[in-house]
């Protein structure tokens, strides 16, 4: 069974996490940081979309689409993966067409030509930490090095696997490349010099499905479907440990921010805290799930553990005994569509295919009071306000909706109409004052967040569903993502698309 990921471009707090009807009864809570990062998850779409964290230091891309501020590019198959730096300038996409593209997100003019070299798709794609540049994954069994500011490569591929590239990340002093892949190993490169550091580290039996290093950039961690979890030491580029105990492929694996410890996900339904430094289990399994665990994340302070599952719930866990604090977040019908977190990590607001929003205590996991009833169909999506006062919902009976989650806990007002269509994704601006929401209609809406009225007319120019649509950190643009393979940007105060590519890149 092929795993399929999708990101929602809400820009909430520091948590990435997303679910939408496409991922059949699948929720799923990933990668929540201090610094606002926000993630990807994938799903059977034509263009990941990319979202920008409400501090403009990160974004995390997925499958699927965007919107429109401008068309950066279309990609004649599948988008991967797509990244908005962070500081909004520019956006960098992968693709089964085999390019990689660099776009400025101001003009939506190409910084130079599509850059051609891999020889199959792009599988991933990751930006150093100083955004000078860019690596990507590909089913070529190559990992490439671009310059950001040309977009040039830099030198040629790195050869040495025999299978698909699944995984690529920068060390944290963006130094070294790590690459994992269904070849079973593992490789580390220089990414200056453009050469493997030491051997291959080999020692899984099966596809490497994840890695990523240690924030002190000492250790890298390995997940795969051999069942286990591994520890690399990056001075001698030797394995350390081998943590047995899963017994179904590990889909995730994560440090946390304190080097300390280690979180594993796996298909066996359970998660798996291990001490960095001994490879010893702290505690028991965490059990609970029944079915498929497909991601884990710590929380901020490093206290608690959130685990998504396909069995439709998210559990919280006491991330330093292994206990489960509070129950599981159930409670819903149907597929659970989109989860948010709270601006100050209180609370989680949740939309599902029951028709309703339930609001949950982010610590202990129980419902807070009776669920938002007044959509008569599918949530696909929410989000907080940058206050943490409201949440604002779009649905697929074709309405926009803001309640208050402070006082009345009631709808506030009217539902907001002018979508023809279902409502796949909406936001609000970093300063609270507007609403996004992007439908199948194809249509982009602005509204304002206080009167509910419509700002101006929709903005179109996509040709196919709008899956996913976030502000930039200012306020001043809209990115939006579609089904119809493009990326677009828009001029938030104008409502008019800043500029579309030049045919010859379409």
């Amino acid at each position: 069974m092929t795993a399929h990921f999708y990101l929602s471009i809400i820009p909430w707090w520091p948590v990435e996490i997303s679910v939408v009807k496409n991922l059949k009864n699948v929720l799923k809570v990933i990668n929540k940081t201090e610094d606002g990062t926000i993630g990807s998850w994938k799903t059977p779409a034509r263009v990941k979309c990319i979202s920008v964290s409400p501090d403009g230091q990160r974004l995390v891309t997925a499958l699927m689409t965007g919107t429109q501020i401008n068309i950066f590019q279309e990609h004649e198959d599948q988008v991967h993966s797509v990244v908005f730096f962070a500081d909004g300038e520019k956006i960098v996409s992968g693709s089964d067409d085999n390019t990689i593209r660099i776009w400025d997100s101001k003009t939506g003019a190409a910084i130079g030509n599509p850059l051609h070299g891999h020889e199959d798709s792009v599988l991933s794609v990751a930006i150093s930490p100083d955004e000078y540049w860019v690596a990507s994954g590909s089913k070529d069994c190559t990992i490439r090095i671009w310059d950001v500011k040309t977009g040039v490569t830099i030198g040629g591929p790195l050869n040495g696997h025999s299978d698909p590239v699944n995984s690529v990340a920068f060390s944290p002093d963006g130094q070294q490349v790590v690459s994992g892949s269904s070849d079973n190993t593992i490789r580390v490169w220089n990414a200056k010099a453009r050469n493997l550091i030491g051997n291959p580290l080999h020692g899984h039996e099966d596809a490497v499905l994840s890695v990523a290093f240690s924030p002190n950039g000492k250790y890298i961690v390995s997940g795969s479907r051999d069942e286990t979890v591994r520890i690399w030491d990056t001075k001698n580029w030797t394995e350390i440990m081998k943590l047995d105990g899963h017994t179904d492929s590990v889909k995730s694996v994560k440090f946390s921010l304190d080097n300390e410890r280690i979180i594993s996900g796996s298909d066996n339904k359970t998660i798996r805290i291990w001490n960095a430094k001994t490879g010893e289990l702290i505690g028991n399994p965490l059990q609970g799930h029944n079915d498929w665990v497909n991601s884990v994340a710590f929380s901020p302070d490093g206290n608690l553990l959130f685990s998504g599952s396909d069995d439709k719930t998210v559990r919280i866990w006491d991330a330093k005994t292994g206990a489960a604090a509070g129950n599981s977040l159930p409670g819903h019908e149907d597929v659970v569509c989109a989860v948010a977190f709270s601006p100050d990590g209180a609370y989680i607001a949740s939309g599902s295919d029951d028709g309703t929003i339930k609001l949950w205590n982010a610590q202990t996991g129980v419902a807070i009071g009776i669920p938002f009833l007044d959509h008569e169909r599918t949530i696909f999506s929410v989000a907080f306000s940058p206050d943490g006062h409201q949440i604002v919902s779009g649905s697929w009976d074709t309405t926009v909706r803001i309640w208050d989650v402070k006082k009345t806990r009631t709808a506030v007002g009217n539902p907001l109409h002018g979508h023809e269509d279902e409502i796949r994704s909406v936001a609000f601006s970093s300063n609270g004052n507007w609403i996004v929401s992007g439908s199948d209609d194809r249509t982009v809406r602005i509204w304002d967040a206080r009167s509910g009225a419509a700002v101006g007319s929709p903005l179109k120019g996509h040709y196919n569903y709008v899956m996913s649509v976030a502000f930039s950190p200012d306020g001043s643009r809209i990115v939006s993502g579609s089904w119809d393979n493009s990326i677009r940007i828009w001029d938030a105060k104008n409502r008019t698309s800043i500029h579309e590519m030049p045919k010859k890149f379409r």
